[in-house]
């Protein structure tokens, strides 16, 4: 098939893992981020660890929209569903992230409506056809879904629709980065970009990283030999001792970004003074409301929240998982208690979650490792 073949080549990844080899220093051990999840489920499922040396290591982060909802949004959100006359929309994968008391389809066993849509303008298509009803849409995602919610606010304003809003929980990544940056849990040499949100936001936010904190930065696209190319540049930047932001990425990423997706974002949305991210707590500045212009479309001001912060469950180690400073497989109730069919955190729920990656693919398990520990 025209460009996915062409980027899963073994003769190519072999002659990839040979360069990255060379490159490596002996002695030392190198610690890469790849941010987003589409990048964890790529290693996982192609095996891109196999192809590695031993001492070049890959750690997951926080790029998983769902993952890093906390369970009272979650809550809040139900407690909107159950207004009189309100239908909720969301996306799929949001369906069976839990809240403290079940997720959206316990939620619809009960006494709400909350149904699945594959686009924030299904939303808008059914309050246009339902008129008595009120349409909340639940918006989360990073920069690479926020443009898509800000266009769809554009058109409800200029249809004049009275019955829709947005309850907002789109986040913003390069906070989220600052913040693993931050952390004394976690020692890095370097990054893989995310891919879908650079789209959107370009790779120039990303250059504090380097200039700041001395850590090299590649933007990576989602098939193996991207990624294997990837590591292979973080690692030529280090033997060469630099420090840059790259984009591998450009046959889809522009430098600057999407202007027209920004813009839109800029018109109807703004930034959070704070927002909760889950296994990373508050982080200033790290997610977008709507702005005042926009209000009567803003869920959040029409109906009075709860907003009660909710701890996540004491067996789950999620936040650990998104921090990159556990392994899934470290987490005591991951591929037991915690499965796809059961999850009891959101890693386990999304396509992007690191649980859901491991699990899936079966790279790694707890009896395995076990075994491999009294070889």
């Amino acid at each position: 098939m025209r460009f996915v073949d062409e980027y899963r080549d073994a003769d190519k990844a072999r002659a990839l893992a040979a360069e990255i080899a060379a490159l490596c220093e002996p002695g030392r051990q190198y610690k890469f981020m790849e941010v987003c999840g589409g990048h964890t489920h790529t290693i996982y499922k192609h095996g891109i660890e196999d192809y590695l040396p031993e001492n070049v290591q890959l750690v997951h982060g926080p790029g998983c929209p769902v993952c890093v909802i906390p369970m009272g949004r979650v809550d809040d959100a139900i407690h909107i569903a159950r207004r009189p006359g309100v239908l909720m929309t969301s996306f799929g994968d949001m369906m069976r992230v839990p809240g403290s008391n079940g997720n959206f389809f316990d939620s619809n066993a009960e006494d709400t409506n909350i149904r699945m849509v594959y686009s924030p303008l299904d939303s808008l298509k059914i309050a246009r056809q339902d008129p008595d009803r009120h349409v909340v849409f639940m918006a989360i995602g990073f920069e690479t879904t926020a443009p898509s919610t800000a266009m769809t606010l554009l058109r409800a304003e200029q249809e004049g629709l009275e019955n829709f809003s947005v309850f907002g929980n789109h986040v913003t990544i390069i906070p989220a980065i600052k913040a693993i940056l931050d952390s004394p849990d976690l020692r890095l040499d370097g990054f893989l970009g995310p891919g879908h949100v650079s789209t959107v936001i370009g790779c120039r936010p990303y250059e504090f990283i380097a200039r700041d904190y001395g850590k090299p930065v590649v933007v990576s696209g989602f098939e193996p030999l991207d990624i294997m190319q990837s590591i292979y540049l973080l690692l030529k930047q280090l033997a060469e001792d630099r420090c840059e932001v790259e984009n591998q990425y450009k046959r889809v990423v522009p430098w600057d970004g999407n202007t027209t997706a920004l813009e839109a974002i800029a018109k109807t949305m703004e930034l959070r003074p704070y927002f909760e991210w889950r296994g990373l707590g508050f982080i200033s500045h790290s997610a977008l409301r709507l702005r005042d212009a926009y209000a009567r479309f803003d869920a959040e001001r029409r109906f009075e929240l709860p907003g009660v912060r909710v701890a996540d469950p004491k067996a789950c180690q999620c936040g650990e998982v998104l921090k990159g400073v556990l392994k899934p497989w470290e987490c005591k109730v991951f591929g037991t208690a915690c499965t796809p069919e059961t999850p009891i955190g959101t890693c386990m729920v999304s396509p992007e979650g690191a649980c859901a990656a491991y699990y899936n693919f079966g790279r790694f398990s707890r009896d395995r490792v076990k075994e491999a520990s009294r070889t």
